[in-house]
This record gives C-alpha cells, sequence and structure tokens, in this order.
C-alpha cells in the first residue's frame, strides 16, 4: 500500500466536512432487547476535501493533489482542524499532555497516543503521524530534549529514548499530529457554473489504518 509522506493543503482541509466514525451491529430480540458489538477496536475518520474550497486556485490546487496521488491508489496526510493536538483547544502543549506508559528499565521505545475519556472510561487512538519538530517528551514529569535524550520517527509515531527510563516512571508526551488517510473515490467531477454558483463538489476523503 502506497504511502506519500505529505500533507494535504491545509488551506483546503480548514473547513472540511467530517470526524470519527464507529461501526457497531445491532441486533433486535424478540424480546425487544438488543445485542450490540462491533468489529472495530478503534474508529475511523471520514471527511470531504470539498466543503474547504473557496476559489477557483483552491480547485486546481486540489485536481492537483488528486491527480497526483493516482486518485485512491496513494495515502496521505490530512490535517483535522478539530482534533490534531495532544492537549486541549484552549491549552498549550506540553511534555505533560498524554500517558505513553511506564518505565521498566528495558524498554527505550513508546508507542505516541492520544486519551479521550469519558466518565470511568478512556479510549486510546494510536498517533502514527505526528507532525516533525512538535513531539515533546518528558520521564517522571522531567522534560527531555530532543535529539540529546530522544528520537522521534514521524513515519510511526515512536519514540525512541537514548537510555531506558527506569522502572515505573511515567512517560508523557505532547505533539501536533496528522491523520493517515486517501481519497475514497477515483472521480471527481467538477463544473465551473455550478461551482460560480456555490455547488461544491463532493470529494470524500476516509482515513487508512497503517
Amino acid at each position: 500500500m502506497g504511502f506519500h509522506d505529505i500533507r494535504f493543503p491545509v488551506s483546503l482541509s480548514f473547513g472540511a466536512l467530517g470526524g470519527p466514525e464507529r461501526r457497531t451491529e445491532v441486533v433486535e430480540l424478540a424480546n425487544g432487547f438488543e445485542e450490540r458489538n462491533t468489529p472495530w477496536s478503534a474508529s475511523r475518520r471520514r471527511y470531504d476535501a470539498g466543503t474547504g474550497l473557496r476559489a477557483l486556485d483552491d480547485l486546481e490546487e486540489l485536481v492537483a493533489f488528486f491527480e497526483a496521488r493516482a486518485g485512491r491508489l496513494h495515502g496521505f496526510r490530512w490535517k483535522d482542524w478539530g482534533d490534531y493536538r495532544s492537549a486541549r483547544a484552549s491549552q498549550p502543549i506540553t511534555a505533560r499532555d498524554q500517558l505513553l506508559g511506564h518505565g521498566d528499565g528495558e524498554t527505550r521505545e513508546f508507542q505516541l497516543r492520544k486519551g479521550y475519556a469519558s466518565g470511568a472510561q478512556t479510549f486510546w487512538r494510536v498517533i502514527t503521524k505526528p507532525v516533525a519538530g512538535t513531539v515533546l517528551a518528558a520521564i517522571a514529569q522531567e522534560a527531555m530534549t530532543l535529539g540529546e535524550d530522544y528520537t522521534v520517527d514521524s513515519a510511526t509515531g515512536i519514540i525512541s529514548f537514548n537510555r531506558a527510563p527506569e522502572t515505573g516512571t511515567e512517560i508523557t508526551a505532547g505533539f501536533e499530529f496528522d491523520v493517515p488517510v486517501r481519497f475514497d473515490t477515483d472521480l471527481i467531477q467538477i463544473s465551473l457554473a455550478s461551482f460560480k454558483a456555490g455547488e461544491l463538489p463532493k470529494v470524500p476523503v476516509l482515513e487508512i489504518r497503517l
């Protein structure tokens, strides 16, 4: 599966419609009760890139990006303006935003993740496409230095510490991230007359699992 490590133009993704999708199988029993199950362990995000277009130049940029990805063939990065940071929207990103795990004295690599908590439940989303240069890390609340204490693989979202954190210490991180996606169509239909009249083409974009 091809993936181009390039971000969809942020000026076009701003204003795009989309968000997380779950798949739930619901079986209604004869007594009126339900049985619910899901084959997905994590959500999958869908967007419409067409809703971010505002001018003819935007349209040309979209078509060029679409052609360079060969339609659905190659994946790419997408900035979800509603969810692209480890911290709350009103708070600055810090090295203590998200808990990645605990040290055991041997493990040096930790996967970036983001927790979504509500009540007693927390869903942990694996982050595989951090934005280069934005990842901050800490061990036991002490901020580490990128390059000296740790490195980050922006293609996988894995932090590698030069020395294994001691047993029981908390490993935390803060970051910006993109969503790995692909176009969910091999056809873009455009009418300039309709576009000028305010009718936007539908350009579905779908999160991919890596």
